[in-house]
């Protein structure tokens, strides 16, 4: 077996939406030399037979039964640069395919297998990719042509309301100063370090969208497109 980063505790797999399975569990990276602890999401997309794992998260046993019990797992999308650390783990289990942006930093072994492009190919039969251009380091938004339009993000778009059951003490008083805790949110630590500007948000405003599945905060269901919207007015005038 290789030498995986060890599973981490997470939530129950359920469907938030027709075809749409989402996991909420814990995240503990390391910044500077401190680990800090706060929930991360996995989306699981089916697509006739095939199922597509977005921002991967390594389940226990019990999970991965579930996760089996769904369909076959073919496709791996990584979205953003920093939510790679389970790739791996599932790109063994599965043998799948690995679809990210070109330029996509991968680590343990793992390379991309086709390249995700606005306008391109990506593992669905309704699915579209929005890639921000002006951002400094790759990071792309699926969109799925379903429930009125889904959006599945990563770091970019974001949706907690307040802390959950994966976050301690130290981590919550952190992003509470930084501003992570604000509904249809525009990713903090990714817009600081990553500095999209206002031409990619006014193109992300162009889509037709209802939900939006995020790799940190609750499912935004049905009121999705006029969240981001008013959050977009208030940080770039978009």
């Amino acid at each position: 077996m290789p030498d995986f980063p060890p599973q981490l505790p997470h939530g129950e797999l359920s469907e938030v939406l027709p075809g749409f399975f989402f996991v909420a569990g814990q995240s503990r990276p390391d910044f500077g030399g401190n680990t800090l602890q706060f929930s991360r999401n996995m989306v699981v997309i089916r697509d006739g037979k095939d199922l597509t794992l977005v921002n991967t998260m390594r389940l226990d046993e019990a999970g991965l039964a579930q996760l089996d019990a769904l369909d076959t797992v073919k496709n791996i999308v990584r979205l953003g640069g920093f939510h790679d650390r389970d790739d791996a783990f599932y790109a063994d289990r599965y043998d799948a395919a690995m679809w990210a942006l070109p330029g996509t930093p991968h680590e343990r072994g793992v390379t991309s297998d086709k390249d995700l492009s606005t306008n391109g190919d990506t593992p669905f039969t309704d699915g579209s990719v929005f890639a921000f251009e002006t951002a400094s380091t790759p990071e792309a938004i699926l969109r799925l042509d379903r429930s009125g339009g889904v959006l599945v993000s990563c770091d970019s778009l974001q949706n907690w309301a307040g802390p959950d059951d994966w976050f301690d003490e130290p981590s919550t008083a952190m992003m509470q100063e930084m501003g992570f805790f604000r509904p249809a949110n525009v990713g903090p630590g990714w817009r600081n370090s990553a500095k999209p500007e206002a031409s990619d948000f006014a193109r992300l405003m162009e889509m037709e969208f209802s939900h939006l599945l995020s790799a940190h905060g609750d499912p935004l269901l049905n009121t999705a497109k006029a969240a981001v919207g008013a959050t977009l007015k208030d940080l770039y005038g978009v």
